[in-house]
């Protein structure tokens, strides 16, 4: 029986135990381009972490100090090494073919990450942040914050002790056309891409790295979910203060309950 989104996310937050700051271990999957990089930056650059190691595809030397790579020995998950990791990150940008390095990094399938999320688990991991991209303006209005798939569904009940879902907008991926009149037919529906809301554009990859960093360091246990205007909003300036509206909210009702 599926569990309806809404009931789920309320269930997840409703007593939540107090804040803790990042400590450990992070493991990240998909650290390809440019908010991979960034990420990358953010979280090992900058010591959030006791520890960053990185999932590739082939063996590579490491080019920042304290981040490890994690060798992906196949396709089938289920039968990984399993690596310990208190929190991983997990993001679907494909690799930037023209930077040698990103091409030896592992980065999972959207189809994958039930499996991906069940091996983490495994590896000891208790917080999962997945950056979930989506093409601009295309996101049904009931999925925007809440779980938008089964997949998703699975993820949060393989009882992870914070689950946080950014979902952040994308240009769509530039299409190859056979003849005059496909161009001419994809062209005049492209005037639909104007009346795109100003809240649902791409944001650019710092922000949504500043973004999935704070909401690391400040989110009470539970399942939190970032729709896209959300994540616009707080690329405009106050970011923080976005993201504790988000994040703490619902922490502060329930608290005020329970007082």
């Amino acid at each position: 029986m599926v569990v309806d989104s809404l009931q789920a996310l309320q269930a997840a937050n409703r007593k939540p135990p107090p804040l803790r700051r990042d400590e450990g271990t992070l493991l990240i999957a998909g650290a390809t381009g440019a908010l991979g990089q960034e990420l990358v930056r953010r979280l090992a650059g900058r010591h959030r972490f006791e520890h960053t190691r990185v999932l590739v595809r082939e063996p590579i030397r490491a080019g920042l100090r304290g981040v490890e790579t994690v060798l992906a020995p196949g396709p089938d998950i289920a039968h990984w090494p399993r690596t310990a990791a208190d929190a991983a990150l997990v993001l679907f940008e494909p690799p930037r073919l023209y930077y040698d390095r990103e091409r030896a990094l592992w980065t999972p399938e959207p189809a994958q990450l039930p499996a991906l999320a069940a091996w983490l688990k495994a590896c000891g991991v208790r917080t999962l942040a997945v950056v979930q991209p989506h093409d601009q303006g295309r996101l049904p209005e009931a999925l925007k914050r809440g779980l938008a798939s089964l997949d998703e569904e699975a993820v949060v009940a393989q009882g992870f002790e914070r689950v946080i879902i950014v979902r952040t907008a994308r240009k769509p991926a530039a299409a190859r056309f056979g003849n005059p009149a496909e161009r001419l037919a994809a062209w005049m529906l492209s005037v639909a891409r104007f009346m795109v809301p100003a809240s649902e554009q791409p944001v650019r990859a710092g922000k949504v790295a500043e973004l999935v960093e704070v909401a690391l360091r400040i989110a009470p246990p539970g399942v939190h979910v970032a729709a896209p205007e959300l994540v616009w909003q707080a690329a405009q300036g106050e970011l923080q203060a976005v993201a504790e509206g988000w994040l703490l909210a619902a922490l502060g009702e329930v608290r005020s309950v329970e007082a």
